[in-house]
């Protein structure tokens, strides 16, 4: 039908092994997120190759910030994949076609509005996290240039959002890798070819970001029939538009004020030197790393927990989490139990400065203790999230992050002037506080309503 675009619903998780289902949605996410993360590194990867502390550090930074806006892109989008995955699970395709078209709506408005405002406000972002004065040019060049492609950036995970909330999680993969090939092409040539500096690792980023969009767009017109959205589902609707809203703001507040948190820790390392926020700068790339696991865990107990809700089928969602908690916990603990030997090494492939290597290497130790933890409050914010009720998602963060994770960073700094590993331990008890909230509140809820 003229003026309608159709999009498969890829594979109904209501039914069948819920460990299979689990692995057939998370591995490619996995994979996906694994690509993504890539994505990020390589720019600091190549420009450790051809340039010096201060564009390393200003690429550091400036992408910290950049994920930061990504996340919360990320966060809002939740929204989109419980209600697309609760309407996939009733049968209700109208209802999913609604979500998806409102969507599109919501984040146009959303990306062009914070374009224009963080354009007007590159400088003091890069005054307020305390750059250090040597990276302050290069990282107003850095965040300008990649300001300028939010636009690409928001539609390719709202995009992926929707394909996840039909139950297909391989699209999303199949894009980033196309993006994450052209990144590192790209940052070749504009680094290594052009020496262009930081300048050139934004560029490489925003236009493969924009090659991945293209390649999503093309992709979705050549979809087989299932759900079609109209024109019509294009119209806000207020019923709609507060489904969305009421998960992806507390998901988005939540993922916000955590790279906030992340933000002022990374303003303590600056206001203690060059070199050792250039090591908290790297590290915090390689956390990202090895949080692949977890972060692929919230996204899929969310998904497919949203698809078996919207089924009645309260029980395999339960199931879905518990499944969830063992493997992240497991994966943790191996993880975090091998970075205690390796950890100068793994740092060592970002940057030849044997100082940035060694503190990089204190506060690795002390950080991944964090993956254990953050393994399990984030499965069970996936949990919460697909129920509809994030606010519980932002309760146990926020709560963590005023209490422990920031004061704990700040205080570690000042006690312990010759390491960091005693500020990368604050972190973790931050994530232990969150785990027991969302116990508490786990229980709380299944006592009251039954689930």
């Amino acid at each position: 039908m003229q003026g309608q675009r159709e999009i498969i619903m890829e594979k109904n998780l209501t039914s069948g092994s819920v460990f299979k289902n689990m692995m057939l949605f998370s591995l490619p996410y996995l994979l996906s997120y694994f690509l993504q993360t890539l994505y990020g590194m390589a720019d600091l990867f190549i420009i450790g190759q051809f340039e010096g502390v201060a564009s390393t550090t200003a690429v550091s930074v400036g992408s910290q910030v950049m994920h930061m806006l990504t996340v919360i892109l990320v966060g809002l989008a939740m929204g989109t994949t419980v209600a697309v995955g609760q309407a996939v699970g009733a049968g209700d395709r109208k209802k999913a076609s609604l979500s998806i078209g409102n969507t599109v709506t919501l984040f146009l408005g959303v990306s062009v509005a914070l374009t224009a405002v963080l354009l007007l406000c590159v400088r003091p972002i890069v005054g307020i996290i305390s750059t250090p004065e040597e990276a302050v040019e290069g990282t107003v060049r850095y965040l300008t240039i990649c300001f300028i492609g939010i636009p690409f950036i928001t539609a390719y995970n709202i995009i992926s959002s929707i394909f996840r909330g039909l139950g297909d999680s391989r699209s999303p993969m199949y894009f980033i890798a196309i993006a994450c090939v052209a990144n590192i092409v790209l940052d070749y040539v504009f680094m290594g070819v052009f020496h262009i500096g930081p300048a050139g690792a934004a560029l490489g980023t925003i236009i493969s970001q924009t090659i991945s969009v293209i390649t999503a767009l093309v992709a979705m017109g050549k979809k087989k029939i299932g759900i079609r959205v109209a024109g019509g589902d294009l119209k806000p609707q207020g019923k709609v538009m507060g489904q969305l809203l009421r998960v992806g703001v507390p998901v988005a507040c939540q993922d916000g004020l955590i790279q906030v948190a992340f933000i002022i820790i990374t303003i303590i390392a600056n206001r203690r030197g060059l070199s050792d926020a250039a090591a908290v700068g790297i590290v915090e790339k390689i956390i990202s790393f090895v949080f692949l696991v977890p972060s692929s865990m919230l996204s899929t107990v969310s998904a497919l927990c949203a698809q078996n809700i919207g089924a009645g089928k309260h029980d395999r969602a339960a199931k879905t989490l518990q499944y969830a908690i063992m493997i992240t916990v497991g994966f943790g603990i191996a993880v975090s139990v091998l970075v205690q030997f390796f950890a100068e090494p793994v740092v060592g492939l970002f940057t030849t400065d044997q100082l940035v290597r060694i503190m990089g290497g204190q506060y690795f130790r002390g950080y991944i203790w964090d993956c254990v933890f953050a393994g399990i409050h984030f499965s069970f914010s996936g949990y919460f999230c697909a129920y509809g009720r994030s606010e519980f998602s932002f309760l146990h963060n926020i709560t963590a992050i005023v209490l422990v994770r920031i004061p704990g960073v700040y205080l570690m700094s000042k006690l312990f002037a010759n390491t960091l590993y005693p500020m990368g331990l604050a972190t973790a008890c931050g994530s232990l506080l969150s785990v027991v909230i969302c116990v508490a509140v786990y229980h709380y809820l299944k006592s009251r309503f039954r689930w």
